[in-house]
């Protein structure tokens, strides 16, 4: 069922994507080499409780997963794209991670990721994570009432594949509001024109994700953590966008941004 938020619950979401953007700021100040994934994790929970926000992914036990899950977190380097498990880890250089977070303030959700590079950076790991960048941008502008899911989906495959990378479609985009996963589901690749009908009041998070190689992915022995299946680095980047008479508004950035 999809649900269509009032402009006082699209502020109240607001809100809490204001303090997740000042959170990944945080993280990704905090993000260099000799850094364990389990400090970023610490840092991340002193960061919510001082808030008094709530973790949606502390005892998550989706049917995907190996629940519940124990982190706040999905930390991802490298070849891991999603859901990564915060273990320890020392980041080195030259490394991607990924972060990927979504908490409640109030009743109200938002989600976001963001990848960097951890130290010294490798020119085709910045291009990949450009790309998803430019995904992201593509999507949110393609987020706009009369449209529909399908041209979301054709913006991000598009740039996709302008840099010659494959989409997976496994997992995607998706609703959001008091819940973290609401319907609709936002493949990354689809048909312009196709699928549900963009209205003012929808709250989605649009993450488009890459991998440098193969577009199949395999799980990890911990029951989470998503790779390549290929061993190829990955990248991922997400915002949290309301839909709006005026257009799309981006809620998980410290600065109001409309397209």
């Amino acid at each position: 069922m999809v649900e269509l938020k009032t402009p006082q619950e699209i502020a109240a979401m607001d809100v809490t994507g204001s303090f997740l953007a000042g959170l990944l700021d945080d993280l990704t100040h905090r993000a260099r080499p000799g850094v364990n994934l389990l400090e970023l994790e610490q840092r991340a929970r002193e960061l919510i409780a001082e808030r008094g926000a709530v973790s949606c992914y502390w005892d998550y036990a989706p049917s995907f997963g190996r629940g519940p899950f124990r982190n706040v977190i999905c930390l991802s380097v490298n070849d891991a794209v999603l859901h990564g498990l915060p273990h320890d880890y020392v980041l080195a250089d030259s490394d991607i991670l990924s972060m990927d977070i979504a908490v409640s303030i109030d009743g109200w959700v938002a989600d976001c990721a963001r990848s960097i590079i951890v130290g010294t950076p490798r020119p085709e790991d910045q291009r990949l994570v450009k790309a998803t960048e430019e995904a992201l941008a593509a999507a949110i502008e393609a987020a706009r009432p009369g449209n529909r899911i399908g041209d979301i989906s054709a913006a991000i495959y598009g740039v996709a594949k302008d840099y010659g990378y494959r989409v997976n479609t496994d997992f995607g985009g998706h609703g959001l509001g008091r819940t973290m996963h609401e319907d609709p589901h936002v493949p990354n690749a689809g048909r312009a024109g196709r699928g549900l009908k963009l209205q003012p009041g929808l709250t989605l998070a649009l993450e488009p994700w890459f991998t440098a190689g193969s577009e199949r992915i395999v799980w990890d022995p911990d029951g989470w953590t998503l790779r390549s299946a290929d061993g190829s680095r990955t990248a991922h980047s997400e915002h949290t966008v309301a839909i709006t008479e005026d257009g799309p508004l981006v809620l998980t950035t410290r600065e109001r941004v409309t397209a």
